[in-house]
């Protein structure tokens, strides 16, 4: 695969904006999901295009009962209305294996035997999100050895790409990553299989999320082509901390008991809007409005910060 400059704005010209926000029910919405709704919501709207929801709720154990729809409601309780029916992944299996055939078919996807503690052990040094795999099973298991996961080889070039915020960006997966998972020990598709599926499949355009996962984005950008398929644009918003630095999670990160406004008009200044003092008092609805007309990406920025006073 040669490298490639990908997600240019140019790209989208011609190009019908579709954008989506993909929380996971593992609890409620706190203030740094809400940063990636709104900020989805406001890009895709703004140009006229459509927002879709997705539920990824492919890992059972860490699913909370209920919380799927304590978001739904959270949402619709501030205006932040979807297009169409949620898309649920727990729903899609066989649409995940039909692509994992198709790449075992075209010798793309190797079944890997390997542990957790083998990979740690033969890892060259450690890449972007843990150990660099170091292709052990590449070129098959070795006798008695049982396969436990499978995942996709990857080349030596690099996958360049320009964030809407972050601007361009550059990885050689090989050296960085190593050949990643597709399908978990645990019998779980992953992550990066089911994001770049379920994106294909709604014709998502527009990617709009937190910049914790744009080391990731490189791999999806390869898996779409080894699917054939252009990827979206990207676009990472800054992180939520914690008062000690922390990512925001649902565990400390939940919202305050405060109006649907002040929340919505503490998230756009968090991301950066000049959100008039006199629109405080108004709906959500109207406060989504005002958000949609003067969003600026430009005002956005990327330094990570803490979470914003009530």
């Amino acid at each position: 695969m040669e490298p490639q400059w990908l997600s240019e704005p140019d790209r989208e010209i011609g190009r019908p904006v579709v954008g989506r926000f993909a929380p996971s029910p593992t609890g409620p919405l706190h203030f740094g999901s809400l940063v990636a709704a709104l900020g989805s919501y406001c890009l895709a709207r703004q140009a006229g295009g459509r927002w879709l929801l997705r539920m990824e709720d492919l890992d059972a154990p860490r699913v909370v009962p209920a919380a799927a729809d304590e978001i739904l409601r959270t949402l619709e309780r501030l205006h932040l209305l979807w297009d169409g029916d949620p898309v649920w992944q727990s729903r899609r299996s066989s649409r995940y294996e039909e692509v994992l055939r198709d790449l075992e078919a075209r010798r793309l996807l190797f079944p890997c035997g390997c542990s957790r503690r083998e990979i740690l052990a033969g890892a060259p040094h450690r890449g972007e999100e843990g150990p660099v795999y170091p292709g052990t099973c590449r070129e098959g298991l070795a006798p008695g050895q049982v396969a436990r996961s499978r995942r996709l080889r990857v080349e030596g070039s690099p996958v360049c790409f320009t964030d809407g915020l972050y601007g361009p960006q550059s990885q050689v997966l090989h050296t960085q990553v190593g050949d990643f998972v597709l399908h978990r020990a645990d019998g779980v598709y992953g992550y990066q299989l089911a994001v770049v599926v379920d994106d294909l499949d709604a014709g998502v355009t527009q990617v709009v999320r937190g910049s914790d996962l744009l080391a990731s984005t490189p791999r999806q950008i390869y898996l779409y082509g080894c699917l054939g398929q252009a990827p979206p644009r990207y676009i990472h918003l800054p992180l939520a901390l914690s008062a000690q630095g922390e990512k925001l999670s649902k565990r400390h990160g939940a919202l305050a008991p405060s109006t649907d406004s002040s929340i919505l008009c503490r998230v756009l200044r968090f991301l950066g809007q000049d959100v008039p003092k006199e629109l405080e008092p108004a709906s959500a609805a109207e406060i989504l409005s005002w958000a949609v007309a003067h969003f600026r990406l430009d005002r956005v920025g990327t330094r990570d910060r803490a979470l914003p006073d009530s």
